[in-house]
């Protein structure tokens, strides 16, 4: 198990950064993945695009890959807790979904007083900030501390480009984003994900310290979660073994996420505003390190990395896929 850094350097060369399907539809890029639409299916690719701060800042060998297996592996294991969109995983990098109507929020849950952007809640706490998104925070709590209860922290979803902004149940509702019925039943599925990711994680000896949830309307009116759950791009990951060490000497936890890149971009003064500085390969192979590193130590399971030309491989297994799953008059 783990990462070999002769192949993680060679396939900085090799990263996908974007892709052109034209035959699956109509294409829609997102920070991270290329969706593609057509007659109520959408497939979703994976790239190695890496987000900080809402921006796009580089790519990172096997970074598809790893979030797209173990999208998929979270979606399986979650399944009986709520229902998910996902109908197939023809590639390494592809899932085919059920095309919803997202819910224009992202439910993000915070289980600890932490973050490094302007908008985290460790960033308000320090302002002095006591109402976060609707909460009441207590006095007295120390940076990295977890929180007396994990809190919903609701954000917008901004365009493509655009950065999402914090806000809260009753502002929601009251500004007609989201229906009353839809948050709430959004808030109980989230929960009942932190609850069981936390639980997840615990057996396996790290910490899920926040997240965030999508979720979309299918055609039949029920609410499915989308796009990814418990991965390092939409949660944070810190190490069980370490943490009280690191609290008491006042160290950041160890982190097994993007946190990493993000650190690497504060240290260079970016926060998200103008064009990002170039990650070097050393910084872009030690997060994808971290990436393997969190696959593995999540599912228990080896990663095994594709090297094959992503382009060519993906085109033959959907092709592959949508013959077996789908007949002629539902792929027209």
């Amino acid at each position: 198990m783990g990462a070999d850094p002769t192949l993680l350097r060679a396939q900085c060369k090799r990263t996908l950064e974007r892709t052109d399907f034209s035959d699956l539809g109509e294409r829609i890029e997102g920070k991270v993945r290329d969706n593609y639409v057509r007659a109520g299916v959408r497939t979703l690719v994976t790239t190695d695009r890496i987000s900080c701060f809402d921006v796009v800042v580089g790519t990172l060998p096997f970074k598809g890959q790893i979030l797209n297996q173990l999208a998929g592996f979270w979606f399986e294991e979650t399944r009986q807790i709520a229902a998910n969109h996902l109908l197939g995983v023809p590639d390494p990098c592809v899932s085919v979904v059920k095309e919803c109507r997202p819910l224009p929020v992202e439910f993000v849950y915070r289980g600890y007083l932490t973050g490094v952007s302007n908008t985290a809640i460790w960033a308000a706490y320090e302002r002095g900030e006591r109402l976060y998104c609707g909460h009441r925070l207590p006095e007295g709590l120390r940076k990295h501390e977890r929180l007396p209860e994990p809190l919903l922290t609701p954000t917008t979803k901004a365009e493509h480009g655009g950065h999402d902004v914090l806000t809260s149940r009753e502002e929601l509702i009251a500004s007609g984003v989201i229906s009353e019925e839809h948050y709430d039943e959004g808030a109980r599925i989230g929960a009942r994900l932190f609850a069981e990711g936390s639980r997840r994680a615990e057996s396996q000896g790290l910490i899920l310290v926040d997240t965030k949830y999508e979720l979309g309307v299918d055609p039949d009116g029920k609410i499915l979660v989308i796009d990814e759950i418990h991965t390092p791009d939409s949660s944070r990951y810190w190490y069980r073994h370490s943490y009280e060490r690191d609290m008491s000497e006042g160290r950041d936890p160890a982190a097994l996420d993007k946190e990493y890149v993000r650190r690497w971009l504060v240290e260079q003064g970016y926060k998200g505003e103008g064009p990002p500085p170039p990650l070097p390969e050393d910084v872009r192979c030690e997060a994808s390190r971290r990436y393997i590193e969190a696959y593995e130590g999540i599912t228990g399971v080896a990663f095994e990395p594709s090297t094959e030309e992503p382009i060519a491989r993906i085109g033959r297994n959907l092709r592959t896929f949508f013959a077996e799953k789908f007949d002629n008059s539902e792929r027209s």
